[in-house]
């Protein structure tokens, strides 16, 4: 038997319920060892639930799990990584008060007589970084002092570090640079050449392509079937994870644009930017195009009322503001929907209801007292209308999929009106289903004469829908491109 028809992992006829929903029905996988095993389907379809309970985080109702020929039983993370299994988490779930190098070794420090050996600890995370090409990351700093690219390097290194025969990767690449993808690419080959079995999620299509060797589909919790990926293509496997041919993602018709709605004049922000300036029209969908730490996310936030500006003007249909608060900038028309929709969109362990009414509880209430059945009523109407999958709105947003919380964050924003949406990587870690509808939704909001500005680290998505882009580079703006200066080509000589 050879290592590529060699089962390292086999779950069999996997079944999960819960309160109203069965997430998981009698699911079939199967592992070979040095393989990469790509599992898709849409938002909801189970594959987080199943990747669960193989960490030991869930429990099945139904069905059995065999690992290296041996039936086992994995009653939590901890025996998950005494077996032998790791996993890099979709929705990041770092400790942020400790620093990196614990982060790292947590289940496995460096002791002498029960005491933590903090020099070797750091010298185990260097030398692991520099084996795996990762730079600018200091092993003592806090995980809180990270970007969002940064702790999902972070991440990755963990999952390796457990030297794990089994690899989960639930949307490794969803955080990162360009170049940041082809490294953990490089690390992949060399696992895989070392036996090492990886099971990889994604909703982009190029990468499953591009490092996978098999497929396994999942729809409403049911398996639909598995193929080595040679014999599918992008329209094929589209088709097995919808249940239905889908029309081109970026099938658009753009609204036509009026005049300036809001105008940033001469922006400064410590640390971030000096000098940026741009304008945003009645009806467009404004992108901007950077490299992990450019500053998009920054000046957005600076805008918001999120960070504090040294300088500069925005002024809003000819009147300039002054928003020195998240509470002034949706006062006047503003809504920012943030990359990290768990740290700073959502309440996780509270209904739907209460997170898509967060924003708006001060026209919710009368006295000071949140009139219930107008939010419970607001909150089914965006649930219906974003399509949100749940049970009721009761249910805790911890307990929907990364696709559906994100609607939660948008139906949060709706529900204030505003004139400008800001959405920062919209799509990240949502299918491919799931992004129509949010494409749908930004092309409808223009056609109502908003303003929507989208800041995607996709340049595919950017590209697809967009009216105009504004490339941002260290800080500065580099140019506005329309029409046929849309390209990708163009969009990354401004980014070099």
């Amino acid at each position: 038997m050879t290592m590529m028809e060699e089962k390292l992992l086999v779950m069999r006829g996997i079944t999960k319920e819960f309160p109203g929903v069965k997430a998981l029905d009698h699911v079939e996988l199967q592992l070979a060892k040095g393989t990469v095993h790509a599992l898709m389907g849409e938002n909801g379809a189970g594959k987080s639930t199943l990747m669960k309970i193989l960490m030991g985080i869930y429990q099945p109702d139904d069905g059995e799990i065999i690992l290296n020929g041996q039936k086992v039983k994995i009653e939590s993370p901890k025996r998950a990584h005494k077996l032998g299994i790791s996993m890099i988490h979709q929705e990041l779930m770092p400790i942020l008060d400790m620093s990196v190098a614990d982060n790292i070794f947590l289940y496995d420090y460096p002791a002498r007589k029960g005491i933590v050996q903090k020099s070797v600890l750091y010298q185990k995370t260097e030398a692991l970084f520099r084996d795996l090409g990762i730079e600018g990351i200091d092993s003592k700093a806090f995980m809180k002092e990270l970007s969002q690219a940064q702790m999902q390097m972070v991440e990755i290194a963990k999952a390796v570090s457990a030297k794990a025969d089994v690899i989960i990767m639930d949307e490794p690449t969803s955080a990162i640079s360009d170049h940041e993808v082809e490294n953990l690419f490089r690390i992949i080959r060399t696992l895989r050449a070392k036996g090492v079995g990886i099971l990889y999620i994604s909703h982009k299509m190029e990468e499953i392509f591009k490092i996978s060797d098999f497929i396994t589909v999942l729809r409403d919790g049911q398996y639909i079937g598995s193929a080595p990926s040679i014999e599918l293509d992008q329209e094929k496997l589209v088709s097995l994870m919808v249940g239905r041919e889908l029309k081109s993602i970026y099938d658009r018709h753009p609204a036509v644009t009026g005049e300036v709605m809001l105008e940033v004049r001469h922006l400064k922000c410590k640390g971030v930017c000096e000098d940026v300036s741009f304008k945003l029209h009645k009806g467009e969908v404004l992108g901007f195009a950077g490299l992990v730490g450019a500053g998009r996310t920054e000046i957005m936030e600076a805008i918001f009322g999120l960070r504090k500006r040294q300088g500069g003007e925005i002024i809003k249909e000819g009147k300039k503001l002054d928003i020195r608060s998240v509470r002034d900038a949706i006062n006047h028309g503003l809504a920012l929907a943030s990359e990290d929709r768990k740290r700073f969109g959502l309440f996780l362990d509270l209904p739907i209801s209460y997170n898509i009414s967060i924003s708006w509880l001060n026209n919710l209430a009368k006295v000071g007292i949140v009139n219930r059945g107008n939010e419970k009523e607001q909150a089914y109407k965006f649930s219906k209308d974003l399509r949100i999958k749940s049970s009721s709105i009761k249910t805790k947003v911890g307990k929907l999929s990364g696709g559906n919380q994100q609607k939660v964050v948008l139906a949060k924003w709706l529900l204030t009106k505003p004139d400008i949406l800001i959405l920062d990587e919209p799509t990240r870690g949502i299918d491919i289903g799931a992004k129509q509808e949010i494409y749908t939704l930004i092309e409808q909001m223009a056609h109502e004469g908003k303003g929507v500005i989208v800041i995607s680290s996709e340049m595919p998505e950017l590209i697809g829908i967009s009216d105009r882009i504004i490339t941002v580079h260290e800080g500065v703006i580099k140019g506005s491109l329309t029409g046929k200066e849309i390209t990708q080509e163009r969009i990354m000589m401004d980014l070099g």
